[in-house]
């Protein structure tokens, strides 16, 4: 299974080429090709003790040694970062980097190009990346393929962010959740075709996102939380409409990801075989142990700071989507309660562009406040994360032989979870992007 979810990626991560062609003030390129860093703790992303004091030898790309106490090699950058404590680099396995976060996702179609979202797509980039994400997986463009465009402007070094895992585009039903034609029946947009109705359609618009260079599918199993479409509790594609994404997306050996708040709409994924469901607001007990079952096949990612950020006075959503945002938060409140309860595993996602580019970590709080542990949260954005992408032998812990991706924030996050919203270093690949003069 993992072979399959990252066929593809992992020769992207082992020799992307490092971005010389995008430096700015907040990229350092490394003065020697062995860098050491020094921190006060270090959290290795696994769960296990803290490191503490903790160095890290880097060595081009690569993290080649952890300890306590390190030989610093002759012509090495030695980087001392305080009473700091270093992690991996985080993981979002839920955000939509490109457009315009001011523009309601509705609107974009008559309001937005595709030029202007890609643009907008770069400065969001770099913003998650400084906020210590580097790695997202994106869910969908309001325009078709410009996240493909923004994770290869990425790898090729011509924009700055984080490793980009893109769906290409919705597959939604006509009415459902992807559905951004609220105008005139008479109003079409040409450039615009992701909605698929029945299972040959959903499998053509499958083969379509895999052809154009999606990393994997996101399917649309129930209505949004900020859609005028069909409700968020009901499921909008059929069970066998499901099991045709699902089935296709692995012919080409990819996974397929499932938004789904309601709970027949989550059952229905869980059975099809998804890697994820995503938000799963109204999770009860039959699916936490139809997820129980899948044994690590199939993971819960819910995005629970979105009902702060979207009652925010700044907020580009509608009122109309307000009212769905405060129905709902009680509800997946309690689904994550749930989950925590059951003891099964919670990926970390944020659906970023819904709250602020660079707001990510606030997803943290919200977890450690329904009684998640600062370390399974963390654990959640690292080495959980790293697994449902299957990217494990890569990402997610700091240990030798892995990318070095590492980020540092002052003091300690396990004894305050908002350290997180303070990143202060961020390496992604052994290349420095940030490192703020005072920790």
């Amino acid at each position: 299974m993992a072979t399959g979810i990252a066929a593809g990626v992992l020769t992207m991560l082992s020799s992307a080429p490092r971005p010389a062609a995008a430096q700015s003030a907040a990229q350092t390129p490394a003065a020697s090709t062995v860098i050491v860093l020094r921190a006060s703790r270090l959290i290795d992303g696994t769960g296990g003790a803290v490191l503490s004091p903790a160095m890290v030898r880097i060595e081009r790309e690569r993290i080649t040694a952890v300890g306590t106490s390190l030989p610093v090699p002759s012509g090495a950058q030695l980087i001392d970062l305080g009473n700091a404590t270093l992690l991996p680099g985080l993981i979002d396995l839920h955000t939509h980097l490109t457009g315009d976060e001011r523009v309601h996702w509705e609107d974009g179609l008559l309001k937005t190009t595709p030029a202007y979202d890609a643009l907008w797509g770069a400065r969001n980039a770099r913003i998650t990346l400084l906020a210590g994400f580097t790695t997202c997986r994106d869910m969908g463009p309001t325009w078709p393929f410009v996240d493909v465009a923004l994770r290869n402007a990425i790898d090729e070094g011509l924009v700055v962010g984080p490793r980009l895992l893109v769906a290409g585009n919705y597959v939604s039903s006509t009415g459902g959740a992807g559905d951004a034609r609220q105008f005139s029946p008479y109003v079409e947009v040409p450039m615009v075709r992701n909605l698929a109705d029945g299972p040959d359609e959903v499998t053509k618009a499958v083969r379509t996102n895999l052809k154009q260079g999606a990393n994997h599918i996101k399917i649309l199993a129930t209505g949004a939380v900020l859609s005028k479409g069909i409700s968020p509790g009901a499921q909008q594609y059929s069970d066998a409409e499901i099991q045709a994404a699902v089935t296709e997306a692995r012919r080409w050996g990819r996974p397929a990801a499932a938004h789904a708040h309601g709970a027949d709409g989550i059952k229905a994924a869980i059975r099809a075989g998804v890697r994820t469901v995503d938000h799963g607001s109204y999770l009860d007990d039959e699916a936490i142990a139809l997820l129980k079952a899948t044994n690590r096949a199939t993971f819960y990612v819910p995005t629970l700071y979105t009902s702060a950020a979207i009652d925010r006075p700044d907020s580009p959503v509608p009122e109309s989507e307000r009212v769905r945002s405060r129905q709902v938060s009680a509800i997946k409140d309690a689904g994550f309660r749930r989950a925590l309860a059951a003891g099964i595993p919670i990926g970390f996602g944020t659906d970023a562009m819904v709250i602020p580019h660079g707001q990510n970590a606030r997803e943290f709080g919200e977890r450690v406040r329904l009684g998640e542990s600062p370390m399974a949260a963390i654990v959640s954005a690292t080495a959980l994360n790293a697994e449902i992408l299957g990217l494990q032998d890569q990402l997610g812990t700091l240990r030798p032989g892995k990318l070095a991706d590492l980020i540092a924030v002052p003091g300690d996050p396990l004894a305050d979870i908002t350290a997180l919203e303070r990143v202060r270093f961020v390496m992604k690949g052994g290349v420095i992007h940030r490192h703020d003069a005072s920790h």
